[in-house]
C-alpha cells in the first residue's frame, strides 16, 4: 500500500469516528436539551403509530369501517411526523433514534399487546395517548422556546394541532360508550 492509500484509509477512519457535527448557532446545551425532548417525542410518535395500526388491524364490530378508516388516517398522520422530527433533531446538531430497541427504551406511550381489545377501549386508549402526546409536545415546545429554537417550536405547534384533532375525533367516537371522555 502506498502513502496515498494509507493516508486515504486513515482519513476515512477518522471521519467514521468523528461526531455528526451539524453546524448550528445553538449552544451545546440547547442541542442536548432539544434533541432529548424531540427524541422522546419521536419515540412516542413511533409507539403511538404502531399502536394505532395495531388497533386498525384488529378493529371489529358494527362501526368497523368507520373506525378502521379513521385509525388508518390517524396512523398515516403520525407516520408523517416522524421524518420531520428526526430531521429537526439533526438540523440542530443532535443525533436521533437508531433502532426499534432505542425506541422501546425511550418511548413513554405504553404498548398494548392484548389478544383482544374492545373497539370502545381501543378508541379510549388512543384518545388518552393522543391527549398525553399533546401535553408532551407542549413541554417540548417550552424547551424550544427556552433555547430560542423557533423552527422546531413552529413545527411543534402544527403537531399539537394535529394531535388535538386526533384526540377530538377519538373523543367524539367514544362519546356514547364513555360520556365523561376524560
Amino acid at each position: 500500500m502506498n502513502k496515498s492509500d494509507v493516508s486515504k484509509k486513515q482519513n476515512s477512519l477518522q471521519k467514521r469516528k468523528a461526531p455528526l457535527a451539524t453546524p448550528t448557532d445553538l449552544k451545546a446545551a440547547a442541542t442536548k436539551d432539544i434533541a432529548g425532548a424531540m427524541n422522546a417525542i419521536l419515540a412516542d410518535v413511533f409507539a403511538l403509530y404502531l399502536k394505532t395500526k395495531n388497533f386498525h388491524w384488529h378493529m371489529s364490530g358494527p362501526h368497523f369501517r368507520d373506525y378502521h378508516l379513521m385509525l388508518d388516517e390517524q396512523a398515516d398522520q403520525l407516520f408523517a411526523m416522524a421524518d420531520p422530527i428526526a430531521e429537526r433533531i439533526r438540523k440542530v446538531g443532535g443525533s436521533t433514534l437508531r433502532s426499534i430497541g432505542h425506541i422501546a427504551r425511550t418511548q413513554r406511550v405504553l404498548d398494548n399487546d392484548a389478544e383482544y381489545v374492545e373497539p370502545s377501549d381501543m378508541l379510549a386508549e388512543l384518545r388518552d395517548d393522543n391527549k398525553t402526546l399533546a401535553a408532551r409536545l407542549r413541554e417540548a415546545h417550552d424547551v424550544c422556546d427556552e433555547h430560542r429554537d423557533i423552527a422546531t417550536a413552529s413545527l411543534t405547534e402544527v403537531w399539537i394541532d394535529e394531535t388535538e384533532r386526533r384526540t377530538w375525533f377519538l373523543f367524539e367516537s367514544t362519546r356514547s360508550a364513555d360520556t365523561t371522555g376524560h
